[in-house]
């Protein structure tokens, strides 16, 4: 094909074309107008001895229609996830006022008595629970033994403990030797839901602002 008309055209375009050719804000739209453009440009200047092949008009007609395609689909993913973002910001709202578990390691003591929750990664033949004070000291160890993988609890007896106030605790697990994962959780209440950031939180009265899919339990 003769490019020679083509490339004239495009030459006496190019500083009006300059801010449009730009990536930046370009829309499926434009992409569109200017492959077409191109295309008919393209059969007009073409060589009457030897003409484009109708295989490869089909097949440059295809790529344009995938691209456009793939953005309109783009734009319709982004406006389920918004839409999903909404739902689950309303429903959230109902959580206000209720307790949930989140990783956290803060204890709390009422009636003599602390509910430690923990998750293992995976099954572990010796758990060490420990309980520190504010400072960081070790006041209580409890040795746990063999415990399966998943959500896990124990009720430290916290009666006799000198100091029941600023206290957290923390939890190790090997198996064969082997550290297991061990994630420390709490129980909080919800005060809030916030919804100002690019991701769905809930402020927690002692632990503060909570992506909401760190929550793993609900009551």
């Amino acid at each position: 094909m003769d490019f020679t008309a083509l490339n004239a055209n495009t030459k006496t375009g190019a500083a009006s074309n300059t801010a449009a050719s730009s990536p930046t804000g370009t829309s499926a739209q434009e992409t569109s107008d200017r492959f077409l453009k191109l295309l008919v440009a393209q059969l007009q200047n073409q060589d009457p001895m030897n003409p484009m092949d109708n295989a490869a008009v089909t097949t440059q007609m295809a790529q344009i229609q995938t691209v456009t395609g793939v953005s309109t689909l783009n734009s319709s993913i982004q406006g389920l996830a918004s839409q999903f973002g909404q739902m689950q910001a309303l429903q959230s709202v109902s959580l206000v006022g209720r307790e949930v578990t989140v990783p956290g390691d803060k204890v709390s003591v009422a009636d003599g008595k602390a509910t430690l929750n923990f998750d293992l990664g995976s099954a572990a033949d010796n758990v060490k629970l420990e309980v520190l004070n504010g400072a960081g000291a070790v006041i209580s160890t409890q040795d746990l033994g063999k415990m399966k993988s998943g959500m896990q609890s124990y009720t430290w007896d916290a009666s006799k403990a000198a100091e029941t106030t600023g206290l957290s605790y923390r939890v190790t697990a090997t198996s064969g030797g082997t550290a297991v994962t061990a994630t420390t959780l709490m129980r909080d209440t919800v005060r809030a839901v916030n919804t100002s950031g690019s991701t769905l939180q809930l402020e927690l009265k002692n632990s503060g602002l909570v992506d909401y899919d760190k929550v793993r339990a609900l009551g």
